[in-house]
Order: structure tokens, then sequence, then C-alpha cells
């Protein structure tokens, strides 16, 4: 009897850790396996003598000369139009920092060999189209609100590439970025114009982006194909990118 109650549990003991294991294996395997982030991380960067370049990194380059091309001329706009002191002084802040940031961007550009978008985004230029469009008290508004947000998402890019970076010239350009950033998003949360609440439903609603498989190319990204605006919007006032030698 007390034999077979000993089998008994060791038949017990060994199903469960049988179980356990069937269960564990599958996450340690899928952790291990060919595609993991670390992987895509590897696939998608290219050596520099600055350090890796990431494709987040390249991201990250491209994303500062383009928020440039658009904030720099939507600060000049506040300039000539802001109604309130306030608002004038976000402008302001929005020329001095990307013209600065601008002339940063394009000696890293340079000097990683990266070519460099010389427009905005087709969703950059509708945010230029509608300011064009507003008057007064709307126009500020929605000046403060739209850059408010801007800044918000680009603020995020910056502190993800501050802490993962492995290149020299990347992680020096987001410091830079940093400040810059910062600087506006505190004088234009200063207008008393911000949506505060809005924009926590942004952020709860945003979902992730969708996670990239493709491998990297065999050196830095090239610059998309120019594109024409649908209306005519402020033209920014940036110097042309400066392109990779050939």
């Amino acid at each position: 009897m007390r034999s077979s109650r000993v089998n008994g549990t060791a038949l017990i003991v060994t199903a469960l850790v049988a179980t356990l294991a069937a269960l564990v294996f599958p996450v340690w395997s899928y952790a291990d396996r060919s595609g993991t982030g670390l992987d895509t991380l590897n696939s998608e960067t290219v050596p520099t003598k600055y350090g890796p370049l990431s494709a987040t990194d390249r991201l990250f380059v491209t994303k500062v000369r383009l928020a440039g091309l658009w904030e720099l001329p939507a600060g000049q706009q506040a300039e000539e139009r802001a109604p309130s002191r306030a608002a004038l002084t976000a402008g302001r802040h929005l020329v001095e920092g990307h013209t600065f940031l601008d002339a940063r961007v394009r000696e890293v550009a340079a000097r990683l060999g990266l070519e460099l978008p010389n427009q905005p985004n087709a969703r950059q230029r509708g945010w230029l189209r509608t300011l064009t469009a507003a008057e007064g008290d709307d126009y500020q508004r929605k000046f403060a609100n739209i850059l408010r947000r801007a800044h918000g998402q680009v603020f995020a890019l910056v502190a993800q590439v501050r802490a993962a970076t492995r290149n020299a010239l990347v992680r020096d350009l987001a410091d830079d970025a940093n400040t810059t950033v910062l600087d506006h998003i505190k004088v234009l949360e200063a207008t008393g114009l911000v949506d505060f609440d809005g924009l926590a439903r942004d952020a709860a609603t945003a979902s992730p982006p969708p996670a990239t498989r493709s491998p990297a190319p065999p050196g830095p990204l090239p610059s998309p194909p120019a594109a024409t605006p649908l209306t005519p919007a402020p033209t920014p006032t940036l110097p042309p990118a400066t392109r990779r030698s050939r």
C-alpha cells in the first residue's frame, strides 16, 4: 500500500514538472529566436567611426530636420500675427531654437553621410495651412495646441534615443534637442492656451507603432522624393540640407 502511494505521488510530481516545462519552454524559445528586438537592432544598424548608427538614430536625425522645416516658419508667422505677448514670445523661441538646432542637425548629417529632407512632410504642411487660415484668438489657440502636441511627440523620441543610442554624434544632438524642445514646450504652455485634457486623451488612445521587420539598408537612408504642397503655405527659410559626397 505504501509503495503504491509513493509511486502515485512520484507520478503526480513528474506530471507537474512536465506541465511546467511545457509552459516555460515556448516562452524561452520565443525570446531566443531570430527576429526578436535584438536581432532587428543588429540587422538595421550600420557602423560609423562615431559608433553604431541604428534605424532609430537615423529616424531621429530626419525628424529633427523635419521639425525645423515647419516649426521655424510657424514661429516666424507667430511673430507677425500673434495677438498676445505670450504667443509672440513662443514664436520667437521657436525661431531661435530651430535656427540653432537645424544648423546642428545638418552638421551631424554631413559627418554621418546622411541625406536630409528639404521640405516639411504632408502632415506638417497641413498644420501650416491650418495656422495660415486662422485669425485672432483662434489662430493663437491653434498655434499653441498644434505646436505643443508636435513637440510632445518629438520629446518622447528624444528621450528614447538619448537613453539607448551608441553613436556619439547622435547622443550630442539628442542633448541639444532635449534642451530646445523642452524650452519650446514651456513657452507654449506659458500662453495659457494648451488643452492638457486633449493631450492626455491623445496619449491614452495612441496606438504603438508596428514592429519593424525589414532589414537595414547597407548604408544611410536616402531622402524621400520632393513633394509639392496642395495649397500655398509659408515657405521654410532654412538653408539646403547637406548631401553626402559621392
